[in-house]
């Protein structure tokens, strides 16, 4: 095959300190780690198993009831309301102020929200005892608007999410790397017994998946 040692053609000597390549033993500033090209391999299987998640659609209606839900805890004014709704959802809904503002005076109109003075004379928005009563009423309603921002629960170590064989897999990768550019000849024919041994146990997991 051409290039080094069956790994391919094109090992760039500046860029594993200039001497003997995958096989050889580094030499002055070799790095420990797998080349770029395995960890750029490593990092695109990480993107297409776990696709970026998208923020919830927020539906017509969710301002309003979120505004009601988060004024039952105190009375606050209209830029206090949109602060809490975002740190209710981590960040990841921060109404506008076009879209609040109106919906709190269409709250007021329907007689379901005031606006009444602190004693430091500011003013603050609190349901009236309409609103109470709505609120009381659709509770389940406001504390829907809360569900599509809700963190997943954490899944146990070992349950076979990619997150948390991520770090399992580069360790492994790591190791590899170590046996094959500092190993003896018996340690890295030892690793090939190891790896085989590994993908055929893995591959059947996947078998005994397939019985049930």
């Amino acid at each position: 095959m051409g290039g080094r040692g069956g790994w391919g053609s094109g090992w760039p000597e500046q860029q594993w300190g200039g001497h003997g390549g995958p096989e050889g033993h580094g030499g002055h500033g070799s790095r420990s780690g797998p080349p770029p090209w395995l960890a750029g391999l490593f990092g695109q299987i990480a993107a297409n198993a776990a696709p970026p998640s998208r923020a919830p659609k927020v539906r017509r209606g969710d301002v309003r009831a979120a505004i009601l839900d988060v004024l039952r805890a105190e009375p606050m004014n209209g830029y206090q309301v949109i602060t809490q709704i975002a740190e209710r959802t981590d960040g990841a809904w921060r109404p506008s102020p076009g879209s609040v503002y109106p919906t709190i005076s269409q709250l007021e109109d329907e007689g379901l929200v005031e606006a009444v003075d602190d004693e430091g004379g500011r003013r603050r928005l609190k349901p009236t005892p309409a609103g109470w009563t709505y609120i009381e009423t659709h509770a389940d309603e406001l504390a829907g608007v809360w569900k599509p921002f809700a963190r997943p629960e954490p899944r146990e170590a070992g349950s076979g999410d990619f997150a948390s064989l991520k770090p399992e897999i580069g360790q492994v990768m790591n190791a590899a790397w170590q046996i094959i550019t500092t190993g003896t000849e018996q340690q890295k024919r030892d690793a090939i017994d190891v790896l085989v041994d590994t993908r055929r146990r893995l591959y059947g997991l996947l078998a005994e998946g397939d019985v049930q």
